[in-house]
Formats: C-alpha cells, structure tokens, sequence
C-alpha cells in the first residue's frame, strides 16, 4: 500500500497530473523489466555480465516511459544503496565495494539514456539473454 500512494503522490509532483495513470502503468511495467532483468541474471550465472544485465533492465524500464524511469532509478538506486550497507557487515572482500557501485550506477544510466545495453554485454553471453 505505501508503494501506491508512493507512486501516486510522484506522479502527481512530476507534474503528470492529467495522465497520472499511465505513470503507474509504466512504472508497475518498468518494475517488471528490472525485477526480470535482475531473474535472467541469476538463471544465466555467467561471469562479468552484471554490467550488462543493470544496462539491460534500466533499459528496458526506460523504454515504457516517464514512470518507467523513474522506477527504474529508484530501484537501482535503493538496490546499490542496500548492497553498500549489508557490505558493511560482511568481512573481506565481497566485490561490492565504492567502485563497484559506482560502475554499476554507470551501467544503469546508460541503460536509462536509452543507450544500447550491448555495450556491457560479455563474449559468449548466451543468445537468450
């Protein structure tokens, strides 16, 4: 329920009073992309594609509109904002550091841009994907 009235009063400050519902429609659809995205990097377990695959679902996202920018960035970031906070309790190096997030971030702008997320795609990569 809080995710709706969020996106009902974002929708109402960006500005899109008048179409207000086709904002949450891109942004349940922009949610959508990045939530599979997110799955098909985990089903294809392949190394170095993380880039590829943050690329893939801003871009996506971005695709369906306003809303779905918007849901794109906002998950990105609460993505990248979480795995900086649970690395401050791992021990070692968890491969999620500063520079990490950062690339990451550079990846999801670039999908968001509407730039093309084969940019980040690594040889071999399955098709599928």
């Amino acid at each position: 329920m809080k995710l709706f009235t969020g996106l009902i009063f974002c929708s109402l400050a960006l500005g899109v009073s008048s179409q207000w519902y086709a904002f949450i429609g891109e942004a349940a659809q922009g949610a959508w992309d990045m939530m599979r995205a997110y799955s098909d990097m985990k089903e294809a377990n392949y190394k170095n594609s993380d880039k590829y695959f943050h690329a893939r679902g801003n871009y996506d996202a971005a695709q369906r509109g306003p809303g779905g920018v918007w849901a794109a960035e906002k998950i990105s970031d609460a993505r990248e904002n979480l795995q900086r906070v649970t690395d401050l309790f791992k021990y070692g190096d968890s491969g999620h550091g500063v520079e990490d997030s950062k690339a990451d971030q550079a990846a999801n702008e670039w999908g968001r841009s509407g730039r093309d997320p084969n940019h980040f795609r690594p040889p071999g990569l399955p098709d599928k994907y």
